[in-house]
């Protein structure tokens, strides 16, 4: 399976699926989620919340609407807003039920964010080095193209540098 880090808005990227990192509630306020619904249109917002709640590290999975993907896998590596902040379980149980999701749907190509940092409130570095882990590890049936994008230069460049250097020491 390809592995890459890419710069650029999620709601851009053209992929069989896209990851929004949601909350438990699946509402999609601002952040990665937020970009997502406008791009979308609120329907995509009214069918995740029509899904959720969901558990901590769980996934529920979508149309993409307006985006440029079949679907988007919501995964919720944070509480409801204000119920707290993201955890290393809570990260790497989000990310492994994304990518086993989107591998079920029998999905190519996935892109995800780095989950529960940004408006979760994670260390960047961290969460990016839990994300990078999982995505290495999974043993996948149909994804062949996973992409770990970055929105801002200084985001982008903390998540290419810890994304190359979890490959280094595979």
């Amino acid at each position: 399976m390809r592995f890459t880090v890419v710069q650029g808005d999620i709601a851009a990227q053209q992929a069989d699926a896209l990851v929004n990192a949601a909350g438990t509630s699946l509402r999609m306020g601002s952040g990665v989620a937020g970009a997502l619904r406008r791009a979308a249109g609120e329907g995509l917002n009214e069918a995740a919340v029509a899904k959720g709640p969901i558990d901590l590290g769980e996934v529920a999975v979508t149309d993409a609407f307006d985006l440029p993907a079949e679907y988007v896998v919501h995964a919720a590596a944070m509480p409801h807003y204000g119920d707290g902040r993201a955890t290393e379980r809570s990260i790497r149980e989000a990310t492994r039920n994304a990518l086993a999701a989107a591998d079920e749907l029998g999905c190519a190509s996935l892109v995800i964010p780095a989950l529960g940092c940004g408006v979760a409130g994670f260390d960047l570095a961290r969460g990016a080095r839990f994300v990078a882990e999982e995505v290495r590890d999974f043993e996948p049936t149909s994804l062949r193209d996973v992409r770990f994008v970055g929105y801002a230069d200084e985001e982008y460049e903390t998540i290419e540098r810890v994304a190359a250097d979890v490959l280094r020491n595979v």
